[in-house]
Parts: C-alpha cells; sequence; structure tokens
C-alpha cells in the first residue's frame, strides 16, 4: 500500500472519530464557521511565533483561548481538554497524532497578545455580529457587577491592626492584599466584596455587550459611565446612576438619559421608572452569566479576563439567535 493510500486511510478515521465528537449542530462547528478566526489572527502572528512549542499556528492559540473563556478552564484543565476531548481538538486544529500544547503555554499567549489587542479582537467579533443584525444601537442598558479577587482577607486585617491601624480599609489595603489594584466595594451594607467592577453595556436588542471595562470596586457606577456610553440611542440605568453629572455626560455622548430617579429627587416619575424598570429588567441577567471570580491579579490582567468573558458572552448569545443560513 502506498504512503498516500496510508494517508488518506488515517485521514478519513480521523473525519469519522471527529465526526462522531461532533454533531452537525455542534456549538463549536458553527462557531468556526461564523467567525474567521484567521483573519482575526493573521496580526498575531507576528507577537506569536516564538511563542511556546515551535510549529504552533497563531490562530490555534487565539480558538483555545477563546475556548477556555467559554468553558471557564483553568490553565492545566484546558491543557487536559485539548489533548483528551476530541471536539475542542478539532476546533483548535489539532490533529489525532499532533502534540498538544501543555499548560504553560497558555499564560505565555495571553502575556504575548495583551489587553489591547484582546480589546481589539472583542471589537472585531463585535462588527462580525453587528453585520448579522444582532446589534439594535437604539436601547441600552448600563450597569455594573461584582468580581471578587479575595472573599476573606482576615490576616492582612491582622497583620494592619498589628501596624496600628484601626482597620483594613481602601486607604491602606494596597500595602497588605496581594493584589495592590483590587479595592473594597459595596452595592449596600450586606453586599460588601474585595476586588473590581465590571461596567458593561448591554445593546437591548439581544442582549450582547457592546462597551465594557473594569474598574477597583471602590469607583462609583456613575463615575464609569463617560468611558462606556454608546454615541446614540437611549440608555436605562438604575438608581445608582441619578446624578445631574450623569445625565450630562449622557446627553453630551449623543444619547437621552433612561435613568430610574431616586425617591429623594424631585422630579422623579413613579411610573416611568416602573416601565423604565420592567425594560431593563430581562437584561440584568446578562450579569448572572458572566463570571463574579477573578482569574488573575491587577487591573491590567482583569481587563484581559473581563473582555475574554465578554466575547465569549457574545459568541454564544449569537449562536442562540442567528438562523441557520448564517452557518450554511
Amino acid at each position: 500500500m502506498s504512503v498516500s493510500a496510508q494517508n488518506k486511510i488515517v485521514a478519513d478515521f480521523e473525519k469519522k472519530l471527529f465526526d462522531s465528537a461532533l454533531g452537525a449542530d455542534h456549538a463549536y462547528r458553527k462557531l468556526n464557521r461564523l467567525i474567521s478566526f484567521n483573519a482575526i489572527a493573521a496580526s498575531l502572528q507576528k507577537t506569536y511565533s516564538h511563542l511556546g512549542q515551535k510549529g504552533i499556528p497563531a490562530v490555534r492559540g487565539l480558538k483555545a483561548m477563546l475556548l477556555q473563556f467559554w468553558e471557564d478552564y483553568s490553565d492545566r484543565e484546558m491543557e487536559a481538554a485539548v489533548r483528551e476531548n476530541l471536539a475542542i481538538r478539532w476546533f483548535c486544529g489539532f490533529s489525532l497524532t499532533e502534540k498538544t500544547p501543555d499548560h504553560s503555554y497558555f499564560g505565555k499567549f495571553r502575556k504575548r497578545i495583551g489587553t489591547q489587542h484582546l480589546a481589539d479582537i472583542f471589537n472585531s467579533i463585535n462588527e462580525r455580529l453587528q453585520k448579522e443584525g444582532l446589534f439594535g444601537n437604539i436601547f441600552y442598558f448600563i450597569d455594573a457587577s461584582t468580581i471578587i479577587t479575595k472573599s476573606a482577607l482576615w490576616e492582612e486585617r491582622d497583620k494592619a491592626i498589628k501596624d496600628g491601624h484601626d482597620k483594613l480599609n481602601n486607604l491602606i489595603v494596597k500595602d497588605y492584599a496581594v493584589d495592590k489594584e483590587a479595592r473594597w466595594g459595596a452595592k449596600s451594607k450586606k453586599n460588601i466584596w474585595f476586588g473590581y467592577k465590571r461596567h458593561i453595556v448591554v445593546d437591548m436588542r439581544y442582549g450582547l455587550i457592546s462597551k465594557t471595562t473594569i474598574t477597583p470596586a471602590n469607583v462609583l457606577d456613575y463615575q464609569v459611565v463617560e468611558q462606556i456610553c454608546p454615541k446614540q440611542g437611549y440608555v436605562f440605568m438604575d438608581k445608582l446612576y441619578d446624578t445631574k453629572k450623569t445625565d450630562q455626560k449622557i446627553k453630551a455622548s449623543g444619547c437621552s438619559p433612561g435613568t430610574i430617579r431616586k425617591n429623594s429627587n424631585p422630579n422623579k416619575n413613579k411610573d416611568l421608572d416602573k416601565w423604565r424598570s420592567a425594560i431593563r429588567m430581562p437584561y440584568e441577567g446578562t450579569f448572572s452569566k458572566l463570571p463574579k471570580r477573578a482569574r488573575y491579579r491587577g487591573k491590567t490582567k482583569m481587563a484581559f479576563q473581563n473582555f475574554g468573558e465578554s466575547i465569549s458572552y457574545n459568541l454564544k448569545k449569537a449562536l442562540q439567535y442567528l438562523p441557520i443560513t448564517v452557518y450554511n
């Protein structure tokens, strides 16, 4: 039997094995047809070509990174998944006989790609989804949610008190916590955490994230509006955003504020606020789908996590709503 004939037998067997692991409508197949990963990865190749194991194309690293956020895997879990899971191996572009990367590869890849580049990828993917009509650009929902870096800092608190401080507050926590940029945040007297805030703009046509950023947890929600406000449309926000400066910033961006007013606001219209609350309520579920735990330390790395998770969230939503003709 010739070498070419042997190769064909191996290729046919591999195809059947992969087909058995991925049905025709598998999410990874749809995702592979929806997004041109080769085009996105082209700009990565120069920085990625000397990274980790030789011969691994940038597009494979990109796909593996996105699936890591998609499945919420650690680096070691991702190492095992690429090696053992046929669907993931196929999506990332590894044949049955190829050696897959170890866990150290993924950390090096994230470091080389950088937060700004991942932000560009987030915008690029959103542009693709925009072409499919998944963004309405008329109604938006702005809010913030919790990302916890560490749930308890008893040892750090005890050390601070031993050093003569009354308590471990935001003025001194950077001197004791491992994550120097994380801070205490509070939504209420009972809802207090240490870490960061995820600020997002949700386009209300299909509930996709159009803009997002990260701040330490002590930054007030309304202080970030100017950074993420869309350029047009009607913006729904809760009572925490009810300030004159917020309204001014929203209007200066070309939008109209749909803020639920505080009870102390003399301009409060209860019927209008009841309608606004009902309209925005379904989109609050966005935050329940996004992870609440910090993977990394520091604001820059947390911004990287946020973009990765936002990309994953948007792609999962997109696969739910796009018609089958998009994938054919």
